[in-house]
């Protein structure tokens, strides 16, 4: 598993972690019932608090993306087919507004839009 803090970043630190460990679940990286590295071993790693780890796994645990067995560690969740849609559809939602912000700077109708995704989507046909 490979981790990049980015101190310039003005995300959060554990924001960061549970953010590249997610895409790293979402993207078959990480694989089901893989286990992660120990929070105290991550955190040692990565040079931050034991705390800031902990709260990037509890916020993963929580989403259900990984698992904790008491006294042998956090383990990769099996993929939740739902909320692996759920997070694709908001990356769409948000591919969707940036579209829009840039249609609208180049003064595309809505029509010309439709078109423009009809296109694509015959293409990939």
């Amino acid at each position: 598993m490979n981790i990049l803090i980015d101190n310039k970043s003005g995300a959060p630190i554990y924001d960061q972690i549970y953010s590249q460990i997610k895409n790293q679940i979402i993207g078959g990286v990480l694989k089901e019932d893989e286990m992660l590295p120990s929070i105290r071993g991550l955190a040692k790693d990565l040079r931050i608090s034991f705390i800031t780890t902990k709260r990037a796994y509890e916020e993963l645990e929580k989403d259900g993306f990984i698992y904790t067995l008491p006294g042998k560690g956090c383990y990769v969740a099996p993929k939740n087919m739902e909320l692996l849609r759920e997070e694709n559809l908001k990356k769409i939602e948000n591919n969707i507004d940036e579209i829009v912000k840039l249609a609208a700077v180049c003064n595309l109708t809505k029509q010309d839009i439709i078109e423009m995704v009809n296109f694509s989507l015959e293409e990939q046909e």
